[in-house]
């Protein structure tokens, strides 16, 4: 069961809050960075991105103390001029998220480390030691957790579904902040004052199983690394959880993450489509000029080559080999085969039937010869890179299912590198969980 709870958390006024809501800090760079925040000395750009007040001695090496010192004093000095405020008591909050009449409404809490351990905040992706190594600094310099770990309820959970059904009589209400920014998204947050409530809001939670990480995997990793030993009597009790937003499955919006490559493998346009006909077992077929070349379903990827989108069908593992199903039960019985929640995946397909065996692509995570596009920048950036670019050829996925995260995560399992893009992100600057008492 699942140990969520409200916390004491460093909110902007009402009124500076469209200043002080920023993009996430891994998805711009310190040059979109220091554009977005400059003039506005509110932006929490200067927080999560403090390279940006560093000038022209900007480190190649984020991971400087100097710029997590630069961090820490970015984030007193809203303090101190009251741009952002402590909550006087603990307490949830709910967060809607709205873009082009689609919206998700999460629950923002703390989550025990403890549940990160023991496997009940599943993850699905690896982590890097050098980008966790970066936020237990940048984390620790501050005092506080600045930015939220995206988690999901499984679609039907029925725990979460009663947790849900408690938050809708606060969306009913005025919300404490309500902005839009640049990009067009509503970030909408109501404070849940009702303690009665939020004791309810506490035992519906219990009573989920697991909760999965969507987004954040290197936040929850360092956060884990922060709280240290969970018995240590000297530590503050709030190093033993990290913020979070918690949105029921059904309501978030998957992207592909789609795949760009340098080269051919010597080969020229031609006869990469030709190896990729006897990966398909026949020519492949072009799309009309014109027509959407999105997938159409799992199974399938497009390629851009010659200018061209090209339908790549790639075979799904069958799932009713003889050899592979299971043992016979108490009854005799014989349990269906299950496939592999990972080797179905079409990212893993993709790797394991083209880039690998024909282009040498063995590492993903870090041969520089493949690169990744959020698929929130659309196929016309594809065809920029390929057709006016640097790259040779471009792959457009069927975005992988919140399901199959649940599947991957549920086993134990890690998806290939870039598998998901979950949008719109969460605003940055709406919530800030301190650990220590320079806040209180």
């Amino acid at each position: 069961m699942v140990d969520l709870r409200p916390f004491r958390a460093l909110r902007p006024r009402p009124d500076r809050a469209a200043a002080v809501l920023a993009p996430p800090y891994d998805v711009v760079d310190v040059t979109q960075a220091r554009s977005i925040a400059r003039g506005n000395p509110d932006s929490f750009l200067h927080v999560s991105r403090p390279e940006i007040d560093l000038g022209a001695d900007d480190p190649d090496d984020p991971d400087e103390p100097a710029v997590h010192e630069q961090a820490a004093r970015a984030l007193h000095d809203l303090v101190d001029r009251g741009v952002l405020v402590l909550d006087e008591q603990e307490a949830y909050a709910v967060y809607r998220l709205t873009r082009a009449g689609r919206s998700q409404t999460g629950l923002v809490a703390c989550v025990a480390v403890a549940d990160y351990r023991a496997g009940r905040v599943a993850t699905h992706e690896q982590t890097r030691r050098d980008k966790e190594d970066d936020r237990v600094h940048h984390v620790e310099a501050l005092g506080a957790h600045d930015e939220p770990v995206l988690l999901l309820a499984a679609p039907g959970d029925p725990g979460w579904a009663e947790v849900h059904r408690l938050l809708r009589g606060v969306v009913a209400g005025e919300p404490r902040i309500d902005v839009t920014d640049p990009a067009g998204v509503r970030h909408e947050l109501w404070v849940v004052t009702d303690t009665d409530l939020a004791e309810r809001v506490t035992a519906a939670a219990h009573l989920v199983p697991a909760l999965y990480v969507a987004d954040g995997h290197h936040r929850s990793a360092a956060a884990d690394r922060v709280a240290g030993c969970l018995d240590d009597p000297g530590a503050d009790p709030r190093r033993a959880e990290f913020p979070v937003v918690v949105f029921p499955g059904e309501e978030l919006l998957v992207l592909p993450y789609n795949r760009v490559v340098a080269d051919l493998g010597d080969r020229t346009e031609e006869e990469w489509l030709a190896v990729l006909a006897e990966v398909a077992g026949a020519p492949l077929q072009p799309y009309a000029e014109g027509r959407d070349p999105a997938p159409s379903g799992p199974g399938e990827v497009s390629v851009r080559a010659a200018r061209r989108w090209w339908r790549l069908p790639l075979a799904v593992p069958t799932t009713d080999r003889s050899g592979d199903v299971g043992a016979p039960d108490a009854d005799g019985e014989r349990t269906a085969y299950r496939p592999d929640p990972v080797a179905v995946l079409d990212v893993s397909l993709l790797q394991d039937r083209v880039l690998g065996p024909l282009l040498g692509i063995t590492d993903p995570r870090g041969d520089p010869r493949i690169g990744f596009v959020g698929g929130v920048h659309g196929v016309a950036e594809l065809e920029r890179l390929v057709d006016d670019g640097p790259w040779a050829s471009a792959v457009l996925l069927h975005p992988t299912g919140v399901d199959d995260l649940v599947a991957v995560a549920g086993s134990g399992r890690d998806m290939p590198p870039k598998s998901t893009w979950f949008e719109p992100k969460l605003g940055s600057g709406l919530f800030v969980h301190p650990f220590t008492a320079a806040y209180d």
